[in-house]
C-alpha cells in the first residue's frame, strides 16, 4: 500500500486529515504497530485521543489495523496524551498510541507512540513507513478491544503523591483542547480554588490555538491573572503533555526558568543527580543546576530525544524550551505530563507566601524567542551541517555541536540547529545584558553569512 510519505516525521505521525493522513492511512499504521508488537512479543497496546474532531473515526480506524495482526487493544477514549502514557505503565503494556495532533491546526492530526517501554521516533517511525510499503499479510485471528477507565487511578495516583501546604488560586487556560474537564477536576482535588478559562473541549479551537509556547496564546490567562485575586496561571497545550507558567505582574516563566524551579526541589531529594536540558535553554541553568547539588546534562532537542536521554542516565528529572517536562524521581514514572508538571509547580509554591515573587526571582537573561530561517525542504540540514565543519570561533569559551551549533560565550550564546519537523533553521541567541544580546546578535550573524552570504536572517 502507498501513503503519503510526509505523514511520517521525526518524533511522531502527523498530517492534514483526508488528504496526508487518511483514515487508511491511519488503519495501515496500526497494522504495522501490530506487526512490530507481535515480534517483540507484545499483546496489548493501548489507544487514547484527544479532543480533535476526526479523533473518533481515526482511532477507530487505527484499532481496526491494530486488531488485524490479532493485537488486543485497551481503549482508554478521549483522554490527554499523558494519560495514555500513564495507561502504558498501569496496564504493564509500556504501549501505546495516542490519537492527536498536539498543538497544530484543527485539519490536523496525528499518532504518538511507545512500544515496549520506548518512545518511538526517527529511524522507528520510518521502519513502520517501510512495513506499509512492503506489504502486510493480516492475522487469521483478530485481537480483541477491551474499554478501560484509566482517568480515575491516574487522578488518584497524583492526588495520593501530590499535597499542597495550602490552597492556591489559580487560573488555568487549556485553550479547548482535551485538558479541560480533567484539569478542573485535578486542581479542584488538590484543593485549589480555580478559574477556568477555556475548559470545554471544542476542536475548532475557538478562542486561541493551544499552544502555551507562543505568548499570543497567554493573552487571555495574563489579563484573568492580573486582574482577579488569583496568584498564579497555567496553561495547557492540546494533548496536555506540556506546560506554560504566568505570574501575577503577566510576566511568562518560560520553560528553562520552570526547569530550575523543579530541579532545585528534586536535587534536595537527588544529591549529584544529573538533571537534562535541551540545547536551546538558557545558559543560567548551568550554574543554578551546580550550586543546588546537580549536575547540568545538556540534550538535543526532540520529546522522543529527551526521553530517551533520561532512560539511558536515569537522571530524576529532564526538560525541554518547548515544555515538555519529565519527572522520573521515583515519584513519577519518566514521561512528560504538563498537567502532572502544574500539580509539582504548584506544590513546591504552596510553600511560599508569594508564587510570584518566587517565579520572577529566578535567574534570568536578555534572549530572542526562537526565530526561523525559512529553507527549502532538506537545505536546512545542509546549512547546518556547513556551520558546523566551516565556523570557528577563537573568542568563544564552548562550542557544542549534539544539536546543530551553540556558541557560548562568558556572557551568552547563540544557537543554530535544523529543525527536525518542518524545513528551518532554528536560531536562539541570549545575553546577559541588552549590550551582550546586540554584540553576540552581531558576531553570530557576521559568521552565518560566511556560510551564506545570502541567508536572509530574521534578526
Amino acid at each position: 500500500m502507498q501513503i503519503d510519505s510526509s505523514i511520517f516525521k521525526a518524533y511522531d505521525i502527523r498530517g492534514v486529515v483526508d488528504k496526508t493522513l487518511t483514515f487508511e492511512a491511519a488503519r495501515a499504521v496500526g497494522q504495522a504497530l501490530g506487526s512490530l508488537a507481535r515480534e517483540k512479543n507484545i499483546s496489548t497496546l493501548c489507544v487514547g485521543r484527544d479532543g480533535r474532531l476526526s479523533g473518533p473515526k481515526l482511532s477507530e480506524a487505527l484499532i481496526e489495523g491494530i486488531t488485524d495482526m490479532g493485537v488486543n487493544v485497551k481503549s482508554i477514549g478521549m483522554t490527554p496524551t499523558p494519560v495514555l502514557y500513564f495507561a502504558t505503565f498501569l496496564t504493564e503494556t509500556g504501549s501505546g498510541v495516542a490519537v492527536t495532533g498536539s498543538h497544530n491546526p484543527p485539519e490536523y492530526n496525528g499518532l504518538k507512540m511507545m512500544m515496549g517501554k520506548d518512545t518511538l521516533y526517527g529511524d522507528g517511525i520510518q521502519d513502520l513507513r517501510h512495513r506499509i510499503e512492503a506489504g502486510i499479510t493480516v492475522s487469521e485471528q483478530k485481537g480483541t478491544v477491551e474499554e478501560i477507565d484509566v482517568v480515575t487511578p491516574y487522578l488518584k495516583k497524583i492526588t495520593d503523591d501530590v499535597k499542597l501546604a495550602r490552597p492556591i488560586k489559580v487560573a488555568i487556560d487549556c485553550g479547548n483542547g482535551v485538558t479541560g474537564p480533567i484539569a478542573m477536576e485535578l486542581f479542584k482535588r488538590l484543593g485549589c480554588e480555580v478559574t477556568p478559562l477555556y475548559t470545554e473541549i471544542d476542536g475548532h479551537f475557538p478562542n486561541h490555538h493551544p499552544d502555551p509556547s507562543k505568548p499570543a496564546n497567554l493573552k487571555d490567562l495574563i489579563e484573568t491573572v492580573k486582574n482577579t485575586d488569583v496568584e498564579l496561571g497555567l496553561a495547557f497545550d492540546g494533548d496536555g503533555d506540556r506546560l506554560g507558567v504566568v505570574t501575577k505582574s503577566g510576566q511568562i516563566i518560560y520553560p528553562d526558568r520552570q526547569i530550575m524551579l523543579f530541579a532545585a526541589d528534586i536535587l534536595k531529594h537527588n544529591p549529584g543527580a544529573p538533571i537534562i536540558y535541551d540545547v536551546k535553554c538558557t545558559r543560567r541553568l548551568v550554574p543554578w543546576i551546580k550550586e543546588h547539588g546537580g549536575v547540568p546534562t545538556i540534550c538535543r532537542t526532540g520529546h522522543s530525544l529527551v526521553k530517551a536521554k533520561l532512560k539511558e542516565t536515569q537522571a530524576p528529572f529532564a526538560g525541554e524550551m518547548s515544555g515538555h517536562l519529565f519527572f522520573n524521581d521515583k515519584r513519577w514514572p519518566g514521561f512528560d505530563d504538563g498537567l502532572y508538571a502544574g500539580a509539582r509547580i504548584l506544590e513546591i509554591l504552596s510553600r511560599c507566601p508569594n508564587p510570584s515573587e518566587v517565579l520572577e526571582a529566578l535567574p534570568t537573561a536578555v534572549n530572542t524567542p526562537e526565530l526561523h530561517i525559512e529553507m527549502a525542504e532538506g537545505e536546512n540540514k545542509r546549512f547546518v551541517e556547513k556551520l558546523q565543519k566551516q565556523l570557528h570561533f577563537d573568542d568563544a569559551t564552548d562550542v557544542i555541536t549534539i544539536d546543530g551549533i551553540r556558541v557560548e560565550w562568558n556572557d551568552g550564546f547563540a544557537l543554530a540547529r535544523s529543525s527536525n519537523t518542518t524545513p528551518v533553521v532554528v536560531l536562539r541567541l541570549e545575553g546577559d545584558t541588552p549590550e551582550a544580546l546586540e554584540r553576540i546578535k552581531t558576531r553570530f550573524a557576521e559568521a552565518l553569512k560566511q556560510v551564506d552570504p545570502n541567508v536572509k536572517l530574521p534578526f
